[in-house]
């Protein structure tokens, strides 16, 4: 045995021994998280399990955490050995002992505080552990996980008493011959770790291990399996290793310890280096024992196999992977290719195990409302998915498909004409306007229309989505939001996480329906009248005391108010409603999308508003230290400057996106914004900072010389920096044409 790891936990919040617990399961349900060649973990099944006395003949078992949390509700639970020390030197904290341990002399020992103390940190390690993955009860089967481990445990632990003395002192935390000859109760969970599937990984097969949890001993097992000839499922020795939770006096500790050192073989993935357990997983359930914040969502993939997800990622992955070597758009094609091929992995498995379930053959056919590139309706197509893509303005890459992806240009708005009945799923991914119509127009279109949205910007039926609980975090609220109009329209709804590189990443799944055909026609008035007390709560305002429709009281897209004369409003109201609209209010995206980033706004405006705003703090500074060039540079805030502009700038400004801090981010070269304080920028301590090399901002710098110094211009005392170092043109003379830009040809 050989202790790899130790770490001191610093709680100033309490958390401890109860924040061990939470963070040694996400290291048993989310391993990915700590070790990143790992895909996830299945967990298949748990028990209650009792370590038996020196003296016993069999070992027994309880039917899982259940029955156990009603014992430990009608009496004490069973504690560690007494005066056992968790860092040697220190007694610990022992939990209350079994009335089979009731000597005279123990019962004075023992306190009501301690003996709540035990039962506490068995619920709370019960508690994380499965708590979003449940396993499957014991059905007697010989390949029923349930069957698997009680077998597994009860000749496991009958080994420990017949021959194997050091492993028993390594699980009960013991010297050898001083184990304790009261039962132990402990936790089983028998779990399957699955490794990433790579070309460049040496392991690609699942794994199983058997975790033993002891609570009042503060320790977690791994137990490695393997099955013999015969298809039993037997203990591996080798690569066991164990997590430590202990204590002195005024301190927490987190050790991890290997009990045999000298037969552990790192396979790179599942089992690492020795090393890797004692330094980079030591350090993170340190982190996470003291974390108070919580996840407010889902494990992810946790609505589809794992190992399949696996598998088939790594699949499309590689056959899509030239797509980013073709990319004409002017985003970053490889944050769009593999999240695409992310998604169309995850809702390919999650169709598949549709068609068992319902016992059909034939592939889904889908539409997707938003489809932006096309790309996801490309990768479904090509995997066999009948289906097409709509999108209001067309895309480069369209043309690069063929003639198998079916992509449609043209605005989609909620009405009897735009309803798919042939569709099974209709897919919303970062379908912005059209998010939360999504659930409305699967349920209209027919009865087995199912709906598969990816949320991201915020959108109400009319407008933006307006924020209305401070508790939420708002993405958090709006996926709430989504899921209310997914169950007003009589869905059963789901909510997953996929792994895709975006912030934005939980999905909501509609599969069923709460009522049945007959039902139809009173759900859908249920749906109307729905739709419409959501009027007016959009972009900001005060919502409506009687559902009703009013188009002049509604928002824009744009989360502003609708603006013309109320027989304008009435006219439009009368067209909506002549074209079968749902909501009149409702505004589909312009096919041409503005640029709000101030960079289409006019020269002569930017440059006045950056000379306002330099001169502002050039000002301030030299009335505090004497001189424009010396002292501490003197910063402003966003609403000191704004009160030195006029009104019509400002309101200029705030049509854009981001307003004012906007535009003096973008002059990078005078200003340096951070915090939301502007400030001169000094190009002394930013090439000192940066390093800039030749390459960067030397002559051999595509931008070198293509713009002339604002300070050179403009500053009181020119430019810091002498001409050859700056890399902006002091003068006319040293400006150099600007280079053209090298696109990538499509083939």
């Amino acid at each position: 045995m050989a202790e790899v790891g130790r770490r001191k936990v610093c709680d100033p919040g309490a958390l401890l021994p109860g924040g061990f617990w939470a963070a040694v399961a996400v290291w048993l349900e989310r391993p990915q998280v700590a070790n990143k060649r790992l895909c996830g973990a299945r967990l298949e099944a748990r028990r209650s399990a009792t370590l038996p006395r020196a003296e016993a003949r069999s070992p027994r078992l309880s039917p899982g955490p259940e029955q156990e949390r009603g014992a430990a509700s009608s009496g004490p639970q069973q504690g560690p050995e007494p005066g056992r020390s968790s860092v040697e030197g220190h007694p610990r904290p022992r939990p209350g002992l079994g009335p089979e341990e009731g000597t005279s002399c123990r019962r004075l020992e023992e306190t009501q505080g301690q003996r709540q103390q035990g039962k506490k940190q068995r619920e709370v390690a019960a508690a994380p552990v499965l708590a979003e993955q449940p396993y499957r009860s014991g059905g007697g089967g010989k390949d029923d996980p349930a069957a698997v481990l009680d077998s597994l445990w009860d000749r496991f632990s009958r080994s420990l008493l017949c021959g194997r003395p050091e492993m028993l002192s390594f699980l009960t935390r013991s010297t050898a011959g001083s184990q304790s000859k009261a039962p132990r109760k402990l936790d089983l969970v028998l779990r399957t770790v699955i490794p990433k599937t790579s070309t460049h990984s040496l392991v690609t097969a699942p794994r199983r291990e058997m975790v033993v949890q002891d609570v009042p001993n503060g320790t977690v097992t791994f137990f490695p399996l393997e099955e013999d000839d015969e298809g039993n499922v037997e203990v591996k020795m080798s690569n066991v290793y164990q997590i430590q939770l202990s204590r002195s006096p005024v301190e927490w500790f987190i050790s991890v310890l290997i009990f045999c050192p000298e037969k552990w073989h790192s396979d790179g993935a599942i089992w690492p280096r020795p090393a890797w357990l004692g330094e980079e997983l030591l350090g993170r359930l340190a982190r996470w024992c003291v974390a108070h914040k919580k996840s407010e969502f889902r494990s992810t993939l946790s609505l589809v196999s794992i190992e399949r997800y696996s598998v088939l990622y790594q699949e499309l992955k590689e056959k899509y992977r030239d797509m980013v070597k073709v990319w004409p758009e002017v985003t970053d094609p490889e944050k769009f290719v593999y999240e695409d091929v992310a998604i169309a992995a995850y809702l390919l498995i999650l169709w598949e195990e549709e068609r068992a379930e319902r016992g059909v053959s034939t592939p889904q056919a889908f539409v997707d409302l938003g489809c932006g590139n096309g790309l996801l309706v490309h990768i479904l197509c090509s995997e066999g998915h009948p289906g097409r893509g709509i999108d209001v303005r067309r895309r480069k890459i369209w043309d690069m498909y063929g003639p198998h992806t079916q992509l449609e240009e043209g605005a989609i708005a909620p009405s009897d004409r735009t309803l798919f009945p042939a569709a099974d799923w209709l897919i919303g991914n970062h379908s912005d306007e059209l998010t939360p119509w999504i659930p409305v127009i699967a349920a209209r279109s027919s009865y087995h229309c199912r709906f598969f949205v990816l949320p991201c910007c915020f959108f109400d039926f009319a407008g933006r989505y307006c924020r209305r609980q401070s508790r939420k975090t708002q993405y958090r609220e709006y996926l709430d939001f989504i899921q209310e109009v997914g169950e007003a329209c009589g869905f059963h709804v789901e909510e997953d996480c996929l792994r895709i590189p975006s912030t934005k990443r939980v999905c909501l799944i509609g599969k069923s329906r709460t009522y049945l055909p007959g039902a139809e026609v009173g759900m859908d008035e249920w749906r109307t009248q729905y739709i419409r007390s959501r009027q007016g709560l959009a972009g900001g305002d005060a919502p409506c005391p009687v559902p009703q429709v009013s188009a002049c009281s509604a928002a824009h897209p744009d989360g502003s108010r609708a603006v013309g004369t109320g027989v304008r409003c009435d006219l439009e109201v009368s067209e909506a409603r002549a074209e079968g609209l749902w909501l009149p209010t409702f505004h589909a995206r312009e096919k041409a999308v503005p640029v709000r980033n101030c960079a289409a706004l006019p020269r002569d405006f930017i440059n006045q508003v950056v000379l306002q705003v330099a001169n502002l703090l050039l000002s301030r500074k030299k009335s505090l230290t004497g001189g424009p060039q010396e002292g501490t540079c003197r910063t402003c805030n966003g609403g000191e400057v704004a009160q030195q502009l006029d009104r019509a700038t400002l309101r200029r400004l705030k049509s854009e996106c981001g307003g004012l801090q906007t535009l003096l981010r973008n002059s990078h070269q005078v200003f340096k914004v951070l915090d939301g304080r502007v400030h001169i920028r000094d190009w002394r301590r930013e090439l000192q900072r940066t390093g800039c090399s030749e390459a960067k901002c030397g002559p051999r710098s595509e931008a070198f010389k293509t713009r002339i110094c604002w300070f050179f211009t403009h500053h009181p005392d020119g430019c810091v920096l002498p001409s050859t170092s700056c890399p902006f043109a002091h003068g006319p003379q040293e400006l150099r044409p600007p280079r053209p830009h090298k696109k990538r040809q499509a083939p």
